[in-house]
């Protein structure tokens, strides 16, 4: 374990973390990444692999970096320096579209539904750019009221009139009717009833295993997240100061209250 200059050093945990296989090529990769609005980096030289069908938890406080990383990631923010790799291919020419194309998702805060559209025309939207056929598109839907029961008995219902849990609901159904490979999310779980939490997580866990899908989940909701992650990544200052198995982080007292606050 060896300190950068002027920054913690970034412990590794007691375990390897967990792996689809030793050959196994990342889904994502982050290679020396800097990105900054003006000053400062908020992103400063991070590197970062999530293999296929992993879960991923990015962790840390606020102003930490984890928003900006994401938004990064998802096309929204250009950095000033390094790689993002989807697959083994370099998105650095790539805009949001054609991200979204290639199989990268994003989740943002804030429940980001249509409210002036109904459940049913959200997921529609969802699977529109992905499924050009009528049928598929329908079957799409159909999985998205799989995934979520109480949307299908919302299905007529306009965006405004739903709860905050069924917003997110709504959200995280709407990113996987399109069968991405690779999901970004931000604070899920926010402002959500711990029910409502369990079962977005459990969706979550259950299609990363079920299905091969790749996650990248940044919450403060530190015990959920755990919870459900192959790994832990803590960002401070914008750099990786932990990158531990999920386990081993929640069950480590002095990098919870190191790096964690708990």
């Amino acid at each position: 374990m060896r300190a950068a200059t002027g920054r913690p050093a970034a412990a590794t945990g007691t375990g390897a973390p967990a792996a689809p296989g030793p050959a196994a090529r990342p889904a994502l990769a982050v290679d020396g990444l800097t990105v900054g609005y003006a000053g400062a980096p908020v992103i400063d030289g991070l590197t970062l692999e999530v293999r296929p069908g992993e879960i991923v938890a990015l962790l840390g406080a606020n102003g930490a970096g984890k928003t900006t990383l994401l938004r990064t990631l998802s096309g929204l923010v250009a950095p000033r320096a390094g790689r993002v790799l989807l697959d083994g291919d370099d998105l650095a020419a790539t805009s949001v579209e054609d991200r979204a194309r290639r199989g990268l998702a994003q989740v943002p805060e804030g429940r980001s539904v249509v409210t002036e559209l109904t459940v049913e025309e959200n997921l529609e939207l969802g699977a529109l750019w992905r499924y050009p056929g009528r049928a598929e598109r329908r079957a799409a839907v159909a999985r998205g009221y799989d995934l979520f029961e109480p949307l299908a008995r919302r299905r007529a219902s306009p965006g405004h009139q739903l709860s905050g849990g069924e917003r997110q609901m709504l959200a995280l159904a709407r990113a996987l009717v399109a069968l991405p490979r690779v999901l970004l999310l931000d604070e899920p779980s926010l402002g959500l009833a711990p029910r409502v939490v369990a079962q977005l997580m459990g969706v979550l866990r259950d299609a990363a295993h079920g299905t091969g899908l790749t996650v990248l989940l940044a919450e403060q909701n530190v015990t959920s997240a755990l919870s459900i992650a192959d790994r832990g990544v803590v960002l401070s200052l914008g750099a990786v100061v932990v990158d531990a198995p999920a386990a081993d982080l929640a069950a480590d007292p002095a990098l919870r209250h190191a790096y964690l606050g708990f």
